[in-house]
């Protein structure tokens, strides 16, 4: 391996580690604020399903969370599947994310309960895992495949989460966000081929 292709891997490695630090940093930051300065009213600028305003949620609702708890559950799984989404090509994370977001945000406002506000990055974090799961299907490589494999093996547990078992877990968001990472996982093979 040349010195150059070591600087590139090097430099790699640093974007993706500010880009996933960058990211976790906000969120941590935006619920410090919520909670100590704005008292938890941040959070109406989360889903709000089947309201014209609710609709901003989409962009904003990874971002916020209901308190440190919640924002700490979310913040392994989303480093973690981020950066496996990242090995292969590191603007692959940034339309994952965006397709997760989408897809999530949009299923959630138009089936989850009215009257509710839906927050927390769990609709991307499971948008990274149907991506992961679904890229080994959909590529057919043996990289992919292996990856799928260790992914479903290390996270499978959470697919009980899109299913409706436990009150107030949006659990919309998490089925839409995981099909909506499945969606990504189709189209970004077909680029990739």
């Amino acid at each position: 391996m040349s010195k150059n292709e070591v600087r590139g891997i090097i430099n790699e490695l640093k974007s993706q580690v500010f880009i996933l630090s960058g990211t976790v940093a906000l969120m941590w930051i935006l619920e410090f604020f919520d909670l100590m300065v704005f008292r938890g009213k941040l959070n109406y600028f989360g889903i709000i399903p089947g309201s014209f305003i609710g609709l901003r949620g989409i962009l904003f609702a990874p971002f916020l969370h209901g308190d440190f708890l919640h924002l700490a559950a979310n913040t392994i799984p989303f480093v973690t599947l981020g950066w496996l989404i990242m090995l292969r090509e590191t603007s692959d994370f940034f339309i994952v994310s965006a397709i997760s977001m989408l897809v999530s945000g949009l299923g959630v406002w138009l089936f989850a309960p009215p009257n509710s506000i839906h927050i927390g990055a769990s609709g991307v974090v499971f948008g990274y895992l149907g991506y992961l799961i679904f890229r080994g299907y959909f590529q057919r490589s043996p990289g992919s495949i292996f990856l799928s494999l260790i992914v479903g093996l290390i996270y499978g547990s959470m697919i009980w989460g899109v299913l409706p078992t436990e009150l107030g877990i949006s659990w919309q968001g998490h089925l839409f966000g995981f099909i909506g990472g499945a969606i990504a996982a189709r189209l970004l093979s077909r680029k990739k081929i």
